[in-house]
């Protein structure tokens, strides 16, 4: 009994506590500032930068960082619900010297923008976020190009401010593929799989505020934004703009760049299914190289081909559906992959191969045509897939020549008394 008494005597003084906090009255000289942060290359959902808000108030002992890019990798099924786009991100509260001192660990540098609020704008954003970091109010439904830690502080920025916020214009029209691509130049694999992964939605041309995904095209956006009281009355968004850590470049580098990339991949599986291809030709199949190569590589297409059709038809992430790559590496593949072992099977192999060489065939075609921007990879790569099927169905058809001659022949034989 004294452990429930102690249990409701704590959540009454929680309660009266956190009322309190919400009913801080902030005093004029209260700083609200945007932090953004350079892309971290220690992992990859880092490598595109972050964005917090800073609320300081000297006078009454605010010091909070509101930071909506907390998110938990060792919860149940974190990756199945990730692919799924079901990942739920939270919006956490540090201390200025706690978010400081991890960023610095990190290398990457800081920049705050002190944005030019009045009082009252002032005390309603710190409410709406102090509400919003309560426990049951802080989780959100994460989503990479229109829900994120880049897009929540500008959303909330945005909705309590009295004036409306115009932006600067683009200078140049861009898409999603494009931002993500600059991010990403120093990681062409990393390039090459989101590539794969999501569709031709991705290279819609966006406007300034859709550019905002992106932490530095905020902050930028931000740094040129003002105030649009009136007709003639307009005052800066960003009042003051300032360098608070440094970049520090030996902590924080992309470290060498792989000789090995995507292209010189493709090529080299290009040449060395040539040489597969030669092999199963002049041999006429009596080794089990070209199967085992099938199997790996219309394995391999056939895996990453499931991804891309969860992606498109299971999936709550944007962009991912059409996808272009969907012709080249599909589901199909892995299906077939394990149905070269079967020998009943042989005529839905055979089958298969047709419909794969004339698709492939058709996609290589008409590559240059096709709405959506994909990978010079992806042409060496459908290649060694269009070779092998097509060497296959000219082996199986010489094959079936072969059997009817034979067929044919013993039957004659046979009329002939033979």
């Amino acid at each position: 009994m004294k452990k429930i008494d102690y249990t409701i005597m704590l959540l009454i003084i929680l309660f009266f506590c956190s009322k309190t906090n919400a009913q801080v009255i902030l005093h004029d000289s209260t700083k609200v500032s945007l932090l953004t942060a350079s892309p971290w290359n220690g992992a990859v959902y880092a490598l595109f930068g972050h964005t917090a808000i800073h609320v300081q108030d000297n006078s009454t002992g605010v010091d909070a960082v509101f930071n909506y890019g907390y998110f938990d990798p060792s919860q149940p099924h974190f990756i199945y619900n990730f692919v799924r786009g079901k990942t739920d991100y939270i919006l956490g509260v540090d201390t200025f010297n706690d978010f400081i001192s991890e960023y610095s660990f990190k290398g990457q540098q800081v920049t705050e923008q002190t944005l030019n609020l009045s009082k009252t704008e002032k005390q309603q954003l710190y409410e709406a976020l102090y509400i919003n970091a309560l426990a049951e109010n802080r989780g959100y439904r994460y989503n990479y190009f229109y829900d994120n830690c880049a897009t929540r502080p500008r959303d909330m920025i945005e909705k309590y401010t009295i004036s409306t916020i115009q932006y600067p214009e683009t200078e140049k029209e861009q898409s999603y593929r494009d931002l993500l691509h600059e991010c990403l130049k120093d990681y062409p694999w990393v390039e090459f799989g989101i590539d794969l992964l999501i569709g031709s939605e991705a290279d819609r041309i966006i406007d300034v505020r859709e550019k905002m995904f992106i932490p530095a095209y905020l902050m930028n956006s931000f740094e040129g934004a003002a105030f649009q009281a009136n007709d003639s009355l307009k005052s800066n968004l960003v009042s003051d703009s300032n360098i608070i850590l440094e970049l520090n470049s030996e902590r924080n580098n992309p470290g060498n760049r792989t000789f090995l990339t995507p292209v010189v991949a493709a090529i080299l599986l290009l040449i060395i299914t040539i040489f597969v291809c030669l092999n199963q030709a002049f041999k006429l199949n009596k080794t089990r190289i070209p199967i085992l190569f099938d199997t790996i590589l219309f394995g391999i297409a056939g895996l990453a081909g499931t991804v891309i059709f969860v992606l498109m038809y299971f999936s709550e992430h944007p962009a991912t559906n059409p996808n272009w790559n969907f012709a080249w590496i599909n589901i199909f593949a892995l299906i077939a992959a394990i149905l070269f072992w079967v020998k009943p099977a042989k005529n839905i192999v055979y089958f298969y191969h047709f419909i794969n060489f004339v698709v492939l065939t058709l996609f290589l075609l008409s590559w240059w045509l096709i709405p959506q921007n994909l990978p010079v990879a992806t042409i060496f790569f459908s290649l060694s897939l269009w070779g092998r099927s097509g060497t296959n169905l000219l082996m199986l058809r010489k094959k079936r020549l072969v059997n009817s001659r034979f067929t044919s022949s013993r039957y004659m034989k046979a009329g002939w008394g033979q």
